[in-house]
């Protein structure tokens, strides 16, 4: 059974930081995409960051900087290091394991809270 578990929300002030972590189970994490999508109130879900089996990054133009993913192949586990946090940032924080050989197939979790308030 495939499980994508988010982790690492919470209430934190302005300028803050957080790591979520994302532990995925029950698929070859060696060749699954991982991006983080975050989700506010009234929002559409917008894209934060991807890496790539080898290890490749994107973000969000205005993630850059601010935002860093890395991933433990050892844990089967990625993380979203959020540093300089701004209200803005407030959203639920989605992780989705894409597998990038046949079948392509994606898995999501069920999100964790970040709320960024004084």
């Amino acid at each position: 059974q495939v499980q994508v578990v988010e982790s690492g929300g919470g209430l934190v002030q302005p300028g803050g930081s957080l790591r979520l972590s994302c532990a995925a189970s029950g698929i070859i994490f060696s060749v699954a995409r991982i991006t983080w999508y975050r989700q506010a109130p009234g929002q559409r879900r917008e894209l934060v960051a991807t890496i790539t089996p080898d290890g490749t990054t994107t973000y969000t133009d205005s993630m850059k900087g601010r935002f860093t993913i890395s991933r433990d192949g050892a844990r089967n586990t990625v993380y979203l290091q959020m540093n300089g946090l701004e209200p803005e940032d407030t959203a639920e924080y989605y992780c989705n394991a894409h597998t990038m050989i046949p079948p392509f197939t994606d898995y999501w979790g069920q999100g964790t809270q970040v709320t960024v308030s004084s």
